[in-house]
């Protein structure tokens, strides 16, 4: 049986954040999108089912595209920033609108400067080492990155240690052909990157992209279910 002696401290997710991976846990990353394209990215995304959404900090003025995202979207949707390699970006973010930070490695200190903020967290974490330290640092979901090195064998030997509570979101080489083997691993959620957004893209390709993840996903779980 898991309790709360399973993890560093008690586990108290961002509440907006969960809410919106409950609803769709697949994160799109638009990776390289400018704020002149961003909205109409972001509005195919959603209208697709998508609910949480990305912009890495080192894409083309990326607060830009972050703060236009905010304004554009609804309130359910949670906009945030990936690649945040520095504690100071944090508050650039938070300023901006946004209320993700998305990291690939596992930076307690960025960890801790989210949450102080109110915003949620997904390091990226590669051992289960980095993976506790995030936790007891407030992390609210667990990035697996880079999914394609880690596979879905170690997705399924964290999943027997990390509490069945605390979502595992493998990202990195995830396409609609593959989720369906990282979550009989274990797998709660992806992070989705080149597979769903490349820069420069139309927006038509990014729904069409969309509408096939979402599928997927639908898929995957109608599998689980029965």
């Amino acid at each position: 049986m898991q309790t709360e002696f399973d993890l560093p401290k008690p586990y108290q997710p961002h509440v907006r954040f969960m809410a919106a991976f409950e609803a769709c846990p697949l994160i799109a990353i638009l990776r390289g999108v400018t704020p002149g394209e961003v909205v109409g990215h972001g509005q195919a995304l959603h209208e697709a089912g998508f609910r949480i959404v990305e912009v890495p900090l080192n894409s083309p003025d990326p607060l830009a595209s972050i703060a236009a995202l905010r304004k554009a979207l609804p309130a359910e949707v949670i906009v945030g920033a990936g690649t945040v390699l520095r504690t100071e970006f944090v508050d650039d973010v938070a300023r901006a609108g946004g209320e993700l930070i998305v990291m690939p490695h596992g930076d307690t200190g960025i960890i801790s400067a989210a949450k102080a903020q109110g915003l949620a967290c997904a390091p990226g974490v590669a051992t289960p080492t980095e993976a506790f330290a995030a936790l007891a640092s407030g992390a609210d979901v667990l990035k697996m990155f880079p999914a394609e090195q880690l596979g879905t064998p170690v997705v399924k030997a964290w999943r027997a240690v990390i509490a069945k509570r605390v979502p595992l979101v493998p990202v990195g080489g995830v396409t609609p052909e593959n989720m369906h083997t990282f979550v009989a691993a274990g797998a709660n959620g992806f992070g989705l990157g080149s597979a769903l957004y490349r820069a420069g893209q139309d927006v038509a390709t990014t729904r069409e992209h969309a509408h096939a993840f979402i599928r997927a996903w639908t898929n995957v779980k109608k599998e689980g279910s029965q």
